[in-house]
């Protein structure tokens, strides 16, 4: 059987996944991850950087996930909007019209595409206002469409021409993107659409909203018919426009021939999705129509253009904000990181039921060294000590040469000793090799630089003064060891991108943005 998911059940699951994100019974974060990518081991490649793999779809890569995070930050929703495609005006340029019955039988003009969401049938305009094309005077002898000459810059709620030129567009304000929003969500690709358009107390908003829906008695009214063919022989004057809805009227003007050269809706109407132009009284004389004209009432958004500029512009894509700088210990900036990350409502460490609903956090076990050591901890490498029943393992994540904390992670690659490979074969190396034991404050030092544990390290605090200065360390150390801020095996990974190794720095900020396609 043929079947198709439609536009609409796009555009109602990124609606869904935002009202997901901004239910206070939810907690949704971006995370970073994965510090040593190249290491042998699950999930890596010695190649990671010049060929990087994709992510694994399955819940074995994505409980390796939480183990290799770093660190998350909640996403708000003043961090998430949705978004559609970048479309700037330019003079000289011809963009599609907005038509209800776009497909792959009628194709845009201008780009030859089958969906109208595809299509330039949108602007955004210098001051950064977006402007929908109710019309671009095309018909049937110039399909395309005339080139743009007058860039919109109008707030008017009515359609209009934007100039003088005489180029036929007429277009239809919707909205202007805030300057707060310009900054956090800029991009060359995708134009931010405000949050909360059918609920929003905006003036601004409101007028747009409601002028699209001048009445709730008139739903559906027609604005524009469009000459597909102009014929021949015809009379002008006023007709009616038939379908499901009623109350439509359009005006007809002609040339000497009798082509039709122009139309104008006087009466839009109401209740239409379909419509045809009763040209009867119009007609040539003698019942005959040897040169018949084409007209194609457009169907507007139900209740009216600017009324829901959701389903009207297609926002299937979501765009997420999060940044990531040196304000707080949980995002070290001595780390580097390879993967980008959203998981769903991880709990605290203490439970697998209540969701952990802090601003933002730190995923690594934390240890206080003693000051002098030999040598010194690299991102990545892998830390043991010699504790009860075999030896405790990690991977360095960061270490702090002022507070002297090292934060450190583990996953399975540290416990397949089969030539560092994910094997459950049995080998004699199973029992001494693969048991996941803590690090512990009383043990031997930790090596491979041979450091040891400062078990009086913040004194059951999270705040500790180094040279006159306090410094709050995100998490509380007791015997100088500390957990992770959430339970590492909780939540749902729902959205993962391998990236190029990232090597943090106090002097920059990571500025993360990711854009979910529904």
């Amino acid at each position: 059987m043929a079947a198709i998911v439609t536009d609409q059940f796009r555009i109602l699951n990124a609606s869904n996944f935002i009202d997901s994100v901004i239910n206070t019974n939810n907690s949704y974060y971006v995370f970073l991850g994965l510090s040593n990518p190249t290491n042998p081991g699950f999930g890596r490649t010695t190649t990671w950087d010049t060929n990087i793999p994709n992510p694994t779809d399955n819940l074995d890569y994505s409980s390796h996930c939480k183990d290799t995070a770093l660190f998350g930050k909640k996403i708000t929703s003043s961090n998430i909007r949705r978004v559609i495609r970048y479309v700037k005006w330019t003079a000289n340029t011809s963009y599609d019209m907005y038509r209800h019955d776009y497909s792959i039988s009628n194709r845009t003009p201008n780009s030859n595409l089958s969906r109208l969401y595809d299509s330039n049938f949108y602007v955004i305009n210098k001051d950064y206002k977006v402007y929908i094309c109710i019309y671009n005077g095309s018909s049937s002898e110039n399909l395309k469409g005339n080139k743009s000459q007058d860039e919109p810059t109008f707030t008017d709620l009515d359609p209009s021409s934007a100039g003088q030129s005489g180029d036929g567009y007429i277009w239809k304000y919707l909205f202007a993107i805030s300057p707060s929003d310009i900054i956090k969500f800029d991009s060359t690709e995708y134009i931010v659409v405000p949050n909360d358009w059918k609920t929003s107390t905006n003036n601004e908003i409101v007028s747009i909203r409601e002028n699209g829906y001048s009445s709730s008695t008139n739903p559906n009214q027609i604005k524009q018919v469009y000459i597909a063919n102009g014929g021949g022989g015809y009379k002008s004057g006023i007709v009616d426009i038939l379908g499901d809805g009623n109350g439509g009227r359009v005006s007809i003007n002609v040339d000497s021939t009798g082509k039709i050269t122009s139309t104008q809706v006087t009466a839009g109407g109401y209740g239409y999705t379909w419509a045809i132009v009763d040209l009867g009284n119009l007609q040539p004389q003698g019942g005959s129509i040897p040169n018949p004209a084409k007209l194609i009432p457009i169907i507007p958004p139900s209740k009216g253009h600017g009324y829901d500029i959701y389903t009207e512009l297609g926002t299937d894509r979501i765009l997420i904000y999060a940044r990531f700088d040196d304000s707080t210990k949980d995002f070290p900036t001595d780390t580097k990181f390879s993967q980008v990350g959203i998981i769903k409502n991880p709990t605290i460490p203490s439970s697998d039921s209540i969701i952990f609903t802090e601003n933002q956090f730190s995923t690594l076990s934390g240890i206080g060294l003693t000051s002098t050591f030999s040598g010194s901890p690299t991102i990545g490498e892998e830390i043991t000590q010699n504790v009860a029943g075999g030896t405790a393992r990690g991977y360095v994540a960061s270490y702090d040469k002022e507070t002297k904390v090292l934060k450190y992670f583990r996953d399975r690659s540290l416990y397949f000793r089969n030539s560092l490979k994910i094997d459950q074969t049995d080998y004699n190396t199973v029992s001494s090799g693969s048991k996941v034991l803590s690090f512990e404050s009383s043990a031997e030092n930790i090596g491979p630089f041979s450091a040891s544990i400062d078990t009086s390290f913040a004194n059951n605090s999270n705040k500790i003064t180094v040279g006159g200065k306090v410094i709050d360390l995100g998490v509380t150390f007791t015997g100088g060891l500390s957990n992770p801020e959430i339970n590492t095996k909780s939540g749902e990974i729902i959205y993962i991108d391998n990236r190029p190794l990232v090597t943090r720095d106090i002097r920059q900020k990571e500025d993360i943005k990711i854009i979910l396609e529904f």
